[in-house]
């Protein structure tokens, strides 16, 4: 991957897991990484190691947490303030199979915090990330999905899952909107000419906290086949920084869906135009946005 001096990079959730992996990654190339993230005592630990791997690091942690719209508010103003440019956003904390439950501002969630504080983040910083972009050297959007999206289903008139709750459900719901999201985002940002591209990652099965929610018998028989079959977050992060970093991904050839290193195709209703609008559109009034 090409060297990364003089470009900065925030990345949700990296203070533990794929994340991690990412940040570490970033900083070993010479960006200059924040971490956003909810606990500051794992998120300063991070930042600790990372600095005892690469002496002349630039890394820190900033407080982040995407159940509350507020602290997206000032983590974004936060950012902002800095004058720093912004060359990749990384959206990669989230959270699986949580209990039914609401985040500060009433939303599910899985929808809350896996979706719509990174729809709320990303537009935040959306003006930064166009003034960073040039010709040749595109920021870059990289939402982290899965393929759980390909058996998500989106119900627009219950996005926060009131009518029947399944935290499976709710899950693959926000997995695929991401992947609506970061369609419709690099539609945007081509149709207007700026110099951002915006794409969906799967980092495949990984053995990461994200399965701690699982019933028990079931949390006991992943932790031992994780062990053999699961990726570590490091394998997980290959395809992340891939998408995040390789030139190969400039201009036209920009955007998608990625898995295992390559472009894959998703499902049909992931090129939903309609839907796509819808989404956004949804999103926005939720958000107050305009």
């Amino acid at each position: 991957m090409p060297r990364q001096d003089g470009n900065v990079a925030i990345v949700t959730g990296g203070g533990r897991g794929i994340g991690y992996e990412v940040a570490r990654h970033l900083v070993r190339l010479g960006a200059h990484v924040i971490i956003g993230g909810r606990d500051e005592q794992e998120g300063l630990a991070a930042v600790r190691r990372i600095c005892e791997h690469y002496k002349e690091a630039k890394v820190e942690f900033k407080k982040l947490d995407l159940a509350s719209l507020q602290s997206v508010r000032q983590f974004a103003q936060s950012f902002r303030e800095r004058d720093l440019p912004l060359n990749i956003l990384v959206n990669n904390a989230g959270v699986m199979l949580v209990p039914e439950g609401r985040t500060e501002d009433g939303f599910e969630q899985h929808f809350g915090v896996n979706y719509l504080g990174h729809f709320l983040l990303t537009w935040l910083l959306l003006d930064t990330l166009k003034d960073s972009g040039k010709s040749g050297h595109v920021s870059r959007v990289v939402n982290v999905s899965s393929s759980a999206h390909c058996i998500g289903q989106i119900r627009l008139n219950d996005l926060n899952s009131r009518q029947s709750y399944s935290s499976h459900a709710a899950y693959c719901q926000s997995k695929l909107a991401q992947v609506l999201f970061s369609f419709h985002l690099h539609q945007e940002m081509q149709s207007g000419g700026f110099q951002v591209s915006s794409c969906a990652v799967d980092p495949g099965m990984v053995d990461t906290a994200l399965y701690r929610h699982l019933w028990t018998p079931l949390h006991l028989a992943q932790s031992v086949i994780a062990r053999l079959l699961f990726r570590t977050p490091e394998e997980g992060a290959t395809t992340v920084l891939s998408a995040a970093l390789s030139p190969a991904l400039e201009g036209d050839c920009g955007g998608g869906y990625w898995a295992n290193g390559c472009r894959k195709m998703t499902t049909p209703l992931t090129f939903d135009p309609q839907l796509q609008v819808s989404l956004w559109e949804i999103s926005l009034q939720l958000l107050n946005l305009h």
